[in-house]
């Protein structure tokens, strides 16, 4: 994503914020009077953003629109394509390779790690992105939290290790990321556990949901959906680990570290694209 995307999508969350103020639709003059664009404008604009008109998108950022996606777009893992790279998986596309470290580095709490991190444009806004030499470990949206409280989140998952800020070294990796250059290697760090919900996540298809209980039924833990809300909610990687297509069985959206305003446009926007395919 380039950063005019970025920009657009800075807009965009301001409407949003202007659309939960409301309680209810907002009508596009009143939105376009509001951010400086003529109608046109702003719809021509946020189109390019998001795939579908203002007022389409209003209806994917609903409140009961969690529940919609339960209804209509559930996931069954256990059907889902092998390691999710359907069609329709952003993961197919970047053609994205996934390891995961050896436990023991992770009890160590990154002691003898050295990671390298940097600030990015994404399309949800300011990220900040983090890894090792065998690719990308952290990654978060900066919008809700701030840059000093992401970076702090990024250090505590892993006290020990050495942090060097260094976007130019690790910008190949982002780009291919957001901007579907090349291919790209996440190195996950975590639990037995924590990598067996991961994985899972990585099975849902861009577009679609499922439930945290189908999650621990799929892993083989059914007893313990609250300790898979509980790695799901440690994802380190977001978005591309789709830890926001987790929703609470009753259609609630369940939280979301890096903010729920943040998890509420991720859902719309994956809607919105998979509705235009």
């Amino acid at each position: 994503m380039t950063q005019t995307n970025s920009y657009h999508y800075n807009v965009i969350r301001r409407a949003i914020e202007r659309i939960d103020a409301a309680q209810g639709p907002v009508a596009l003059d009143d939105l376009a009077q509001e951010f400086g664009y003529s109608p046109s404008h702003f719809q021509r604009t946020f189109t390019q953003w998001a795939g579908v008109s203002p007022k389409r998108y209003q209806q994917y950022l609903a409140l009961d629109h969690a529940k919609t996606l339960l209804r209509e777009n559930f996931t069954t893992l256990e059907t889902a394509h092998s390691v999710g790279l359907s069609g329709s998986s952003r993961l197919h596309d970047l053609f994205l390779r996934w390891d995961a470290m050896a436990p023991g580095s992770y009890a160590r709490s990154g002691e003898g790690l050295t990671l390298r991190w940097g600030w990015f444009d994404s399309p949800f806004g300011e990220a900040i992105a983090v890894a090792t030499d065998r690719g990308i470990c952290g990654l978060g949206f900066v919008a809700e939290m701030g840059r000093d409280a992401s970076f702090e989140d990024m250090q505590q998952r892993w006290p020990k290790a050495a942090f060097h800020q260094d976007a130019d070294a690790i910008r190949p990796m982002v780009d291919a990321l957001f901007h579907f250059k090349g291919s790209a290697t996440l190195d996950l760090i975590g639990t037995p556990l924590q990598l067996k919900v991961w994985e899972a996540l990585m099975q849902i298809p861009s577009g679609q949901v499922t439930t945290y209980s189908e999650i621990a039924q799929r892993i083989g833990t059914p007893k313990a959906v609250r300790a898979v809300g509980t790695a799901v909610g440690r994802n380190p990687i977001s978005w591309f680990i789709p830890c926001h297509r987790a929703l609470r069985k009753s259609g609630g959206l369940g939280g979301y570290h890096w903010g729920l305003p943040i998890k509420r446009a991720l859902l719309a926007y994956e809607t919105a694209q998979a509705a235009v395919r």
